[in-house]
């Protein structure tokens, strides 16, 4: 991988910027009105639906509206991490705003970090329209410089972003700023430990072109490092072919969307196509999962 791609406290802001500053307006052509960039998490209830018979349906039929799910997979996040009245949140990871906003609406006060200028723009304009801008600060800082204490912390796929070589060190600061007893919910992309190993290293089409510094880890190479920096696993979800439904309405949204009205020509809308369904691939044949996990510290 290029040095310049390593994810040093320097580099990431660069690295973030590649994918996430392209245009707030290109990320509202294909998410839903959440502006939830990460696996939604669909109604696949006994009563309900299997998730291949959703998948299978015209869209005129899906039973699901994709915001509803994105919702159901924040509200979980939030509900197993305990946050309610008076939560102390830290949000590694801002996204558009969604998560910042449920939590706020449950009386949490949140502490959301990101390296996306875009991103927090349109997250503190969002903020500010629902009159939660008392409760909510959204800074533009790396997670590793934030200070204070809190009785939970939510990352939602940030840590795909994080880098091989500093994930250790995502680890320890999820334990500094946790409060004892604090949970923290992390949804991560994961790969198979083999794999992992077997292309530690490797520089790909999506570092080049998609992701630079990304690295995804394997769900024993996250709970061995947790477990090193003092946080206990005590939940865990995974939902990976809730991705290949959710990658395949991006993708639908994103093909019929008018991309060169915002700048973009066609050989990047023939990436993006193809980024996005390389990725839904992965999922739908089981070589790639999604995780919600909860981290866990010892109460005094």
């Amino acid at each position: 991988m290029p040095h310049h791609h390593r994810n040093s406290v320097d580099n990431s802001r660069a690295n973030i910027a590649h994918h996430y500053d392209l245009s707030n307006e290109l990320f509202a052509t294909f998410l839903d009105e959440t502006m939830t960039y990460s696996s939604a998490l669909f109604d696949t209830s006994v009563s309900g639906p299997s998730l291949a018979q959703v998948a299978a349906a015209p869209d005129h039929q899906r039973p699901e509206d994709l915001a509803d799910a994105q919702r159901r997979k924040i509200d979980r996040l939030l509900d197993v991490t305990g946050v309610g009245p008076g939560t102390r949140l830290l949000e590694i990871g801002t996204g558009w705003g969604e998560l910042a906003l449920r939590a706020a609406v449950r009386g949490a006060r949140v502490h959301s970090v990101t390296l996306s200028r875009e991103q927090q723009t349109l997250a503190r304009a969002r903020i500010a329209a629902a009159g939660l801008a008392d409760r909510v600060e959204v800074e533009l800082v790396d997670y590793r410089l934030v200070e204070g204490e809190y009785d939970a912390v939510c990352s939602v796929e940030m840590i795909e972003a994080v880098g091989h070589e500093y994930l250790s060190e995502y680890f320890r600061t999820l334990r500094r700023r946790l409060a004892p007893g604090g949970r923290a919910g992390i949804q991560a992309i994961l790969m198979p430990h083999d794999r992992m190993l077997a292309t530690l290293g490797t520089y790909t089409w999506i570092h080049k072109y998609i992701f630079p510094g990304g690295f995804l880890p394997s769900a024993e190479l996250v709970e061995a490092l947790a477990r090193e920096a003092g946080l206990t696993p005590t939940d865990r979800l995974s939902f990976g072919l809730h991705y290949a439904e959710t990658l395949q309405r991006w993708d639908e949204a994103f093909v019929d969307a008018d991309t060169a009205a915002l700048g973009f020509d066609e050989t990047f809308r023939r990436m993006w196509h193809f980024y996005l369904t390389y990725c839904r691939a992965g999922f739908a044949s089981g070589y790639l999962d999604v995780q919600q996990l909860v981290l866990t510290t010892e109460a005094r």
